[in-house]
């Protein structure tokens, strides 16, 4: 399958390019989208948070006062849940939240994201996005020359202009084709990604 070949110019389109049917012309598949993106978000999360129990709690090993005769509840320490700096009754504890997911389900994933983005065009195609000085404004009207107010620019190695460019404007991201990901892909609305990048990707894909 082709997909046209843009310019980040006011110039009209250049050409078109060769793409797989494997990796973008997938159907689209909702359920494995979802498993393989919870998966990911989830893989994310340090799950260091830790509390105490009752039991692991320094100190309250006397009893607070006398059972009887004080006009006051029957407690024999003061170290449990219903105590200012008591125990937990349910401590939370470190744990591993990621899931696993295979490789063939992943990239199953990424190619249905793919290709849906193909589908709804939001998948823009240019040649190059290289700037000739680290100004915001010229990642703003490379955008708009595109019609374009907020993506995701995919790029094979990001220029150190394009890197300092890009980090003031709202709704707009840069991440490099090795390290794309499938929470990346479903965040932004568009996805601009150079000629080079989408040889990469595809190439991960196959």
């Amino acid at each position: 399958m082709e997909l046209q070949l843009q310019t980040i110019t006011d110039s009209p389109p250049v050409g078109k390019t060769d793409v797989s049917e494997t990796v973008f012309g997938r159907d689209y598949n909702e359920a494995l989208i979802h498993q393989v993106v919870t998966a990911y978000m989830a893989a994310g999360r340090s799950g260091t948070k830790a509390q105490k129990t009752r039991s692991e709690v320094r100190g309250g090993g006397k009893k607070p006062w006398n059972q009887k005769g004080g006009g006051r509840a029957r407690a024999g320490t003061s170290r449990g849940p219903l105590w200012r700096s008591g125990g937990q009754t349910f401590a939370a504890k470190p744990r591993d939240f990621s899931k696993k997911v295979n490789r063939k389900m992943y990239r199953g994933a990424m190619r249905s994201i793919l290709s849906e983005l193909v589908r709804l065009n939001r998948l823009v195609v240019v040649e190059n996005f290289d700037i000739e000085s680290p100004r915001t404004k010229l990642v703003v009207d490379s955008l708009k020359n595109l019609g374009l107010d907020e993506a995701l620019i995919v790029c094979s190695e990001p220029s150190e202009n394009l890197i300092y460019a890009f980090r003031n404007i709202p709704n707009v991201g840069l991440i490099e084709a090795s390290t794309i990901d499938p929470v990346a892909l479903v965040t932004f609305k568009n996805i601009v990604v150079t000629r080079q990048a989408l040889s990469e990707i595809e190439s991960m894909l196959k």
